[in-house]
Order: structure tokens, then sequence, then C-alpha cells
């Protein structure tokens, strides 16, 4: 069965997933990547255009090497596009920015520092004043539900549990924009159910506007108020759905026809057309 045959409910245009009068958080307007080797050049993107809005959740899917893990470098200012223009809250990225959270694949906290201290970590790169930041990462770290765990360090918690201090981390200085590559892919499964419940739970909390990488169709689903899909290498958009599912969502969530109708979409695009 092909993706035209079975498509999800309400399947919206990128337009039609939007409240109106919102602003881009984030943009990229026709954006290729090409890295240089020694066999000659190797496009990573090409003329890549999608938006995000203030307070949006958005995840991106594809396969391995399509490009996704360069979008969000050239998002956080570590690479600049061969062409095109990217920008955040409508200022081009050209360099790392302070209004842009990043969580990554592995929470990679200092073991010799305190969970505390972990989370201010960007703080004290960016030589910000220590003491009100210090109450806002005990606020976050309450947020994510360690906030008995302040005063221990790292390998006094769980991997799910670290992986939210690397959350707290990414919201500390308040960014405009949090990029998450693949946060959960190291959890287990019963974990990572919880930490996408918990991650709901922290962006209905903040309102942030997230763009998540994922190779997780079930996770974008449940997460995302959006779900693009990346062809393979070079990426590009072949796909943009809204996911017209109520708030909160929590397991029973994942058994709803209509959870399972946006996950058929979605893998058949794998199937019959990257």
């Amino acid at each position: 069965m092909t993706a035209t045959s079975k498509s999800p409910p309400k399947l919206l245009l990128v337009e039609g997933g939007r409240e109106a009068g919102l602003q881009d958080a984030l943009s990229l307007r026709e954006v290729s990547l090409s890295y240089q080797t020694d066999r000659g050049e190797i496009p990573a993107l090409k003329n890549l255009t999608f938006g995000i809005k203030e307070g949006e959740f958005v995840s991106i899917l594809g396969p391995s090497g399509c490009g996704k893990s360069t979008v969000m470098k050239i998002l956080s200012g570590l690479l600049r596009p061969t062409s095109g223009e990217a920008t955040i809250a409508g200022a081009e990225v050209k360099g790392p920015r302070a209004d842009v959270g990043i969580v990554f694949q592995q929470p990679t906290l200092l073991p010799w520092k305190s969970n505390l201290e972990n989370v201010l970590v960007p703080i004290r790169a960016q030589h910000l004043p220590i003491e009100p930041n210090r109450r806002r990462a005990l606020e976050l770290l309450d947020l994510v539900g360690l906030g008995d765990f302040s005063s221990h360090y790292p390998q006094d918690l769980s991997g799910g549990m670290q992986q939210r201090v690397g959350i707290a981390r990414g919201l500390v200085n308040d960014p405009k924009v949090l990029l998450m590559d693949e946060p959960f892919a190291a959890l287990d499964a019963m974990s990572r159910e919880n930490m996408m419940a918990e991650l709901q739970r922290i962006w209905m909390a903040t309102q942030k506007s997230i763009l998540f990488i994922t190779h997780s169709i079930p996770e974008a689903v449940f997460l995302s108020d959006r779900v693009i899909t990346f062809s393979g290498r070079p990426g590009r958009v072949v796909d943009e759905i809204a996911i017209d599912l109520p708030r909160s969502r929590d397991i029973s969530t994942m058994s709803m026809p209509e959870f399972n109708q946006y996950c058929f979409h979605l893998r058949s695009l794998f199937s019959d057309r990257l």
C-alpha cells in the first residue's frame, strides 16, 4: 500500500499546521551545503526550506546520512551553508548564538561537576552572572524532576536522569530555540517512553520552540506539532504533516487509530519515496 492510498487524518500542509500571527522562531531558505573531501564534493543538503513558529514542536525524520545533524550544526552556527540562509528570530545565523540551546544524543556531562554545576556550564562559558542563573538552574532541575539531585554527580543518575540534566542545561540561558539531536536514542524502550512524556511536560511548561531530530516514527508523532520528512542525501524536504492529536498526550495516545495512521503514513514514505 502506498502513501497516497491511506493518508493520516486531517493531513495538513505546512501553512495549515501553524497558528496565524505567530512569528518564525527559526527558518531555512533554499539552504544547500556540500562537504569538500579529498575525493571531491559531497552534497549534504539541497534547497532546504522550512521554518518553525514560536512555541512549536517540530520533528525531523529521515534516513541515516540525510543531513539532519548538518541542519543542527547550521542552526547552531557551527557550519555556514554553501548557499541559502538560516535565521533565528529573523536574524541570520552567522556563528554560535547564546539564544540557542542544544541537547545532544549523549548528555556529555562533566563527571567531576555536580548536576547543578553541569547545568551552569553554558552560563560560565558565556561569563554571565552566576547567582541569578544558579536560581534558574535549580528551578530547571526541579522542573525536570531532579530537584533533590542538584548536589549529586552524574554517576549517581540513570541514563534518563542524566539526559534530564542535559535538557535543563539546554534551557538554562532561556534560549529562543532548543535544538535536540536524537536525545533519547541511547535509552532503553521503557526509559525512552518515559522521557517522551517528560519532554512533552517540560515543553508545555516552557513553551520553547523545539526542533527535534529522531529516527523513531512513534516518538516523532507523539511529541510533535509537525513532522518534516527528509529524503536521502542530499537531504531535502519530501513531506510535512501537522499532527492533529490532542494535548497532553500519554501512553494511551499511542493506541489511538489516528496515531497509528500517522505512523503508517510516515513509514510508507520511507518504503515508497525515499
